[in-house]
């Protein structure tokens, strides 16, 4: 079987009920395609815009969206990039390109135009299909990149050398084309973060996604009668793998375009969500909202809402213990993968895990976990090793990177690079990342550790550490501080705080500044490294 698969059957099942909803907040109606037009509803909390499709609907786009590329001459093998922002659009797209036997290869959409060339040629994408933002960055290369014969455009006022997607499948049957699958067959090429430079490209097979849907509807239960709150980029494997479990269970999802507190909460209210995932920063800014009193709980229809989790990225354990108190009914997840790993649910807390939260969990259904030294032996519970996972969610390899490959996949487990302990009970405890790791005077300094610690401080909004070069101690911590707005903070308020952390774990150097995340949530390191370690170190002693 594989998800092509679920959603033929959930056409049959349930044609005429909802599966996708894209809730557009903005009010920008011109964003609209010709598939579905937006409606505008009016509510208690404002005006939004709204489009949805049934599972009969988006079955029948993705046949014509596969059946329109079969006749270019796209089928297996081939390689079909896709570039478009969270839409109505997306999935059925994402669909149709595996429907033909290719494979599905989705770009994230703050890539520069020479990002784009670039995974364009290091995925052999000969097919891309793009939306209006990204007209501009796409003209640059349009001509440059060696492959690429045909380029699709969903939207309107079609650009020089882009045929117009939206009215080409009309023509196209509605039939779903006579091409059998298996899950061995390959499926999709994803990019890793590019945190060390230019993403990589991770192959992934069919087993991948419908191992990964399994995983997800084991860990978090999902009926018929939920509501997934989608607000993440779905081109990234956390949203798609956790709305795999929406498409398992033949229910309905919603995607948010937009994060802030309010929306996130009148979405919940209007489309009646139980499960949302958010990402740290989106969680961190609803509590802020509520206690600065700028959202109202009781303006909302919130009692519905069943579970919240988070991926991604280490979760304070601070937030979600503030966050239990105002929503003491929610139950809590914690998802810890990668993208290697076909995204979260190689490990997780569980919802029945609550009196462990700092944990990432234990191993995820159908996965196995250990911690490792640098032979590959089991550490002692309390030791700091590396995770490895092994299960059936692991890539098959680095796309035309053999050497990369063999450095994170030995003897069938996935070395993650994170850095990490297993305490007595068997729950896993993410130090940091191997190479964030700071070593200042000859001792390991985690900087995940003490970024929790500082979460802790009711006037620090966001915070990062990082090594600065010292020539006497090797490497020194610095503390990247976001303070809260409206919060005035000083560095002898942070380092008075600081004063219960073990002397050598203290930052010696505060610097107050914008702390830069990506579209996933994840601290973006090599940019703070690139500004405060390259010879340009600003001594920021101003408050915010």
């Amino acid at each position: 079987m594989t998800i092509v698969d679920l959603l033929d059957r959930n056409a049959r099942l349930y044609p005429d009920e909802e599966a996708l909803v894209e809730i557009n907040p903005e009010n920008h109606p011109s964003r609209t395609t010709s598939w579905r037009e937006y409606n505008l509803i009016e509510t208690a909390e404002g005006e939004k815009y709204r489009r949805a499709i049934t599972w009969r609907e988006f079955e029948q786009q993705a046949n014509r969206a596969a059946n329109l590329l079969l006749t270019r001459g796209i089928g297996r093998g081939d390689k079909v990039a896709i570039l478009l922002m969270n839409s109505l659009e997306w999935l059925p797209v994402y669909f149709g390109i595996l429907k033909t036997g290719a494979l599905a290869v989705p770009m994230n959409y703050r890539y520069t135009a020479e990002e784009i060339q670039y995974c364009l040629e290091l995925s052999d994408s000969n097919t891309l299909i793009y939306g209006p933002e990204f007209t501009d960055r796409v003209a640059q290369i349009r001509d440059n990149v060696q492959g690429l014969s045909t380029v699709f455009f969903v939207g309107r006022d079609i650009p020089a050398g882009a045929e117009d997607f939206c009215k080409y499948l009309t023509y196209c049957s509605k039939t779903a084309p006579a091409i059998e699958l298996t899950e061995e067959d390959d499926a999709a090429i994803y990019f890793s973060s590019g945190t060390t430079g230019f993403p990589k490209a991770i192959l992934h097979s069919h087993k991948a996604l419908i191992n990964s849907a399994r995983t997800e509807q084991n860990h978090h239960g999902q009926t018929r009668d939920d509501v997934f709150l989608c607000i993440p980029p779905l081109y990234h494997t956390g949203a798609k793998m956790h709305w795999f479990g929406s498409l398992i269970s033949g229910s309905r999802a919603v995607l948010l375009r937009g994060v802030s507190p309010e929306w996130i909460l009148q979405t919940v209210s209007q489309e009646k969500a139980t499960i949302v995932w958010l990402l740290v920063p989106w969680a961190q800014d609803i509590l802020d909202a509520i206690d600065r009193g700028e959202l109202k709980l009781n303006k909302f229809r919130l009692s519905q809402w069943r579970l919240m989790h988070i991926g991604a990225q280490p979760v304070p354990p601070s937030l979600i213990k503030r966050w239990m108190q105002i929503f003491p009914a929610h139950q809590y997840d914690t998802n810890y993968g990668l993208s290697e790993s076909i995204g979260p649910g190689c490990v997780h807390l569980g919802v029945e895990n609550i009196n462990k939260v700092g944990a990432i969990g234990i191993p995820g259904y159908l996965w196995e976990a250990k911690i490792a030294d640098s032979t590959g032996a089991p550490v002692q519970p309390g030791d700091v090793g590396e995770l490895c996972v092994r299960g059936p969610g692991v890539m098959k390899c680095y796309y035309k990177n053999p050497v990369a490959t063999s450095e994170i996949l030995r003897d069938g487990w996935l070395w993650t690079g994170d850095m990490a302990r297993c305490d007595a009970d068997g729950f896993i405890y993410l130090v940091d990342r191997k190479k964030d790791v700071i070593i200042t005077g000859g001792e390991n300094i985690y900087p995940v550790q003490i970024e929790d610690f500082l979460r802790a401080n009711e006037k620090i909004k966001d915070v990062a550490v990082i090594g600065l070069p010292d020539d006497r101690l090797g490497e020194i911590a610095a503390a990247i501080i976001e303070a809260k707005p409206g919060c005035t903070l000083t560095e002898e308020e942070v380092e008075a705080f600081c004063a219960e952390l073990p002397r050598y774990k203290r930052p010696r150097k505060i610097i107050f500044a914008d702390v830069p995340r990506n579209p996933t949530g994840k601290i973006e390191k090599p940019k703070l490294r690139s500004i405060y370690c390259g010879g340009s170190l600003v001594e920021a002693q101003t408050t915010k």
